[in-house]
């Protein structure tokens, strides 16, 4: 999840926080300007002299523009914080689609692991459908380049491209050992926000709608979905955010203010930022109509803001499995190149105060899909979850 500001960071800016901070223990505001800018031009010399070196002397050409883009992520690689990234010029360009609810790529929503990428969700008609890659597939290599252990943190970007040009992926599928190779060729994918349909148990209309990211006025697209099934006679509803990788924070809060009349929706705390309380907005839906929120290992980041919001004011059952446990989020700070740091600036706490890092979220209810069967056991297990909290 991003979480925007204003101020631009510029590289020499970005390089000399960074120094200073090495060598003053993060804090390189007590560092009077004229030694620090001294510092800084000292160890800027020194990276350019080390590029220039390897540049002209090593057996193999190098271009300029690798190593200088090798030394950027390196700074921030050397954060060892898997959600921190610097992101070049066309990544920029790429994370802004998926902000605005858009992307080249295969039609696949993954999370990284030690293993590789985990499918978690695959979009209907998809390039990546028509291939046959499923929810639960493990991608372990990208063009022929393992993306195992930390390589898999940015390795999407990789799968990611052009319409038109094509990307090799190695699959491992659930009970497989032996990555079969799929080509795929690209394309300009229009991700499906959210869905709602109705489906009837023991004769009662009970409303499903989905929510597959938290980009740009994603909840203006939930609320038409809501607000569609229940006019239809749906007497309660199923948020299913399984595979939801989350988005911006503050589409967290307007999605969980569909359900929440008032009151605290999450609170946020940083560094170098004062706690934040942010409550709902106002203009819910009908506390009396029951809720369930379905969630799995793909529901991160702003999914679980909501799946948290909505667990602790009482307000839903989350049914499903243990979420994935992202409790931190991130600013974007444009640089001059074109490109942007994407930096985990502070932790966020679900009502109750919890912060689930690392941890995620125990569903309520526990139930698990199981891929290699056409049944979904899990929503069914939602829906009679819902159907008992009707009568």
């Amino acid at each position: 999840m991003a979480k925007y500001r204003i101020p631009i960071l510029a590289f020499l800016g970005g390089l000399a926080i960074f120094f200073a901070g090495l060598w003053l223990g993060g804090h390189p505001s007590s560092l009077p300007d004229r030694l620090r800018n001294t510092f800084v031009s000292k160890n800027t010399a020194v990276r350019d002299e080390l590029i220039d070196t390897i540049e002209t002397n090593y057996y193999k050409k190098v271009p300029r523009s690798s190593l200088d883009t090798a030394s950027l992520k390196g700074i921030v690689d050397s954060l060892n914080d898997r959600f921190s990234n610097y992101f070049t010029p066309d990544e920029t360009k790429s994370f802004n689609q998926q902000v605005a609810g858009q992307f080249e790529g295969v039609g696949i929503s993954v999370n990284p692991g030690a293993k590789g990428l985990q499918v978690v969700s695959v979009f209907a008609g998809s390039p990546a459908a028509n291939a046959g890659i499923k929810k639960g597939d493990l991608i372990v290599k990208v063009n022929g380049q393992s993306i195992t252990g930390p390589a898999s943190e940015t390795a999407s970007d990789k799968i990611k491209g052009r319409p038109g040009t094509s990307v090799t992926l190695a699959v491992v599928s659930p009970g497989q050992t032996t990555p079969r190779s799929v080509l795929i060729k690209r394309a300009k994918i229009q991700v499906p926000v959210s869905q709602g349909r109705i489906v009837t148990d023991k004769g009662v209309k009970l409303g499903v709608v989905t929510l597959s990211t938290f980009s740009q006025d994603s909840h203006d697209k939930l609320r038409t979905q809501v607000d569609k099934v229940l006019h239809q006679g749906a007497k309660g509803l199923v948020l299913d955010l399984r595979g939801n990788g989350g988005g911006l924070l503050q589409e967290g809060r307007l999605v969980a203010s569909i359900f929440i009349p008032k009151g605290l929706i999450v609170s946020t705390n940083g560094r170098h930022s004062p706690e934040e309380k942010l409550n709902a907005s106002g203009g819910a839906i009908s506390p009396k109509i029951p809720l369930i929120v379905l969630v799995d290992g793909g529901t991160a980041s702003a999914a679980e803001i909501v799946t948290g919001a909505l667990r602790d004011r009482g307000r839903a059952t989350v049914v499903g499995e243990k979420t994935f446990g992202k409790g931190v989020f991130q600013e974007i700070e444009p640089l001059s190149n074109g490109g942007a740091l994407d930096l985990v600036v502070g932790r966020w706490f679900a009502p109750n105060g919890e912060n689930i890092n690392g941890t995620g979220f125990q569903p309520q209810v526990p139930a698990q899909d199981n891929p290699k069967t056409p049944r979904d056991a899990a929503l069914d297990k939602a829906l009679s979850t819902l159907l008992a909290k009707t009568g």
